[in-house]
């Protein structure tokens, strides 16, 4: 055991050097963050100081040049009087008929003179400043993102992991886990995927974080042949990487163990062969009745299946059951789902409906679906931020909830046709009615009573 636990105290030796590395980077990087801050302020106050002198500039301009002009005409008036005062009083006869004329007109004119007795400009130079938001937004500027996540515990799971099929995508998920085994429950840890082919290319990998500890993990193999997936956490492999998968085309997948003829004996005491009815072990992929991002389910009075897949930006429709199998009674709220595709009970597709799209009418990223009494199909759409309705034939009808919701997951219709919806983003639930008029809202994002974290 000494060269294993010799490797043992190197690699934990060089994670400790790497934490303490990163931990003097972080260090200076928070400090370059807040200087530029700091800097940002003072320049902002220079700016601000300097329209404030150019603003008490101009209005000073203005008020002294009226100064000026009330001033100038103040002495014109004044030494126009004592002149006239001074004749008048000190003055002959023949010397006040002299300049009696030219006073005279004089002291008219300056009597009816206009002088800019009002003042041209205000007092007002006032600072307003909001630093409420900013103040909150500062003392809570920057987090520190990490997990307790580690390679050897941490698991993945999934067909990806042991078939796949030329041309189609595959996918497997990663669950991140502690030292100790327990789940790890925040996302953003430093997972790797990288996908070998058999000519020793690197193929197309996509890594989807779910911000839960949990990772989706894509790829398509473009050809025949051993595959190697290569899965690192914070640079080490997880366990049981790497994985080796086969690669074959879609010709030669094996039916599956469902596949079975069904034999059922008829009244005359023969047999009737019934029909296979194939239920592939995978349905990944964008043709009708394929799935790549399944996110609701629901169903209507009349027995059909609408399943949503937010990937696909559609809706899928089953037919209606036979009629010797009833529907089940409706229930006070449908179960909310998301729409994309609808089916019979026994699997059997339908109708496909749906476009990708931020315009109404149109799919970005269905997460929710429910049918209501009508017949029509009522989807929740995270990213166009509001809920489409369409017919039972997947017409558009109207949208609802435009300007109020911030990303709908879920919906659902109670036995009054209210549409409640569940708002992820704005941890909300609003309650609208059939034509798009809210009747309440409750919840805000927090940890106390009528609160939500999502």
């Amino acid at each position: 055991r000494l060269p294993q636990l010799a490797a043992a105290v190197g690699l934990v030796s060089e994670i400790s050097q790497q934490l303490a590395e990163r931990k003097d980077q972080a260090v200076s990087e928070i400090g370059g963050t807040f200087e530029e801050l700091e800097a940002a302020l003072r320049q902002r106050r220079g700016v601000l100081v300097r329209d404030l002198e150019a603003t008490c500039g101009a209005k000073q301009k203005v008020l002294q040049a009226q100064l000026d002009a009330l001033r100038q005409g103040q002495e014109s008036i004044l030494s126009s009087c004592a002149f006239t005062e001074q004749a008048l009083h000190h003055g002959t006869a023949p010397e006040v008929l002299l300049v009696r004329k030219q006073m005279s007109e004089r002291l008219s004119e300056l009597a009816s003179r206009p002088f800019p007795e009002h003042p041209h400009e205000n007092a007002q130079l006032d600072y307003v400043v909001e630093t409420e938001g900013v103040r909150k937004s500062i003392l809570n500027l920057g987090v520190l993102i990490t997990t307790s996540a580690t390679a050897h515990e941490t698991v993945a799971t999934g067909e990806g992991l042991r078939h796949a099929v030329v041309g189609q995508p595959s996918s497997l998920s990663v669950t991140t886990k502690d030292k100790d085994g327990e789940l790890v429950r925040s996302g953003s840890a430093s997972l790797r995927f990288q996908v070998t082919a058999p000519d020793g290319a690197a193929a197309e990998a996509e890594v989807q974080d779910n911000k839960n500890g949990t990772y989706e993990l894509l790829y398509t193999p473009r050809a025949e042949g051993d595959f190697l997936l290569s899965i690192l956490l914070y640079g080490q492999p997880i366990r049981g990487s790497p994985f080796r998968v086969r690669a074959v085309k879609a010709s030669d997948v094996p039916p599956s163990p469902d596949d079975v003829k069904r034999r059922v004996k008829s009244p005359s005491g023969g047999h009737i062969r019934q029909k296979a009815v194939r239920r592939p072990s995978s349905i990944r992929g964008r043709e009708k009745g394929e799935f790549t991002n399944l996110q609701g389910i629901s169903t209507s009075s009349t027995g059909r299946i609408v399943v949503a897949d937010s990937n696909n930006q559609c809706v899928q429709v089953g037919p209606r059951p036979p009629a010797r199998r009833p529907p089940p009674l409706p229930s006070p709220l449908t179960p909310p789902a998301a729409p994309r595709k609808v089916f019979s009970n026994e699997g059997q597709f339908r109708l496909r409906f749906g476009v990708r799209g931020r315009s109404p009418g149109q799919l970005q990223r269905p997460t929710g679906v429910t049918v209501d009494m009508n017949g029509d199909i009522i989807i929740a759409d995270y990213d166009n931020r509001w809920v489409s309705i369409f017919s039972p034939e997947g017409k558009f009808k109207t949208k609802i909830g435009a300007g109020r919701l911030m990303g709908p997951k879920g919906v659902a219709v109670d036995r009054n046709g209210h549409i409640i919806v569940v708002d992820n983003k704005a941890c909300c639930v609003f309650i609208f009615q059939p034509n798009g008029k809210l009747v309440t809202k409750f919840g805000s994002r927090g940890t106390a009573e009528r609160q939500f974290a999502g």
